[in-house]
């Protein structure tokens, strides 16, 4: 792998987890909740994108 799919694929890991964090305290609703989960998506189009 190289090395931008390798930093790809940690900072998906780690707002996976921040987003898992966050949504276990806060409504699924919550503003915070969604932004994190559309950022988490473009991360995860643009891994789909460069494998």
């Amino acid at each position: 792998m190289s090395y931008n799919v390798m930093t790809l694929l940690d900072a998906i890991e780690n707002l996976r987890h921040q987003l898992n964090n966050f949504a276990n305290i806060n409504n699924l609703t919550d503003p915070e909740v969604l932004s994190l989960s559309q950022r988490l998506d473009k991360l995860l189009n643009e891994y789909n994108s460069n494998v």
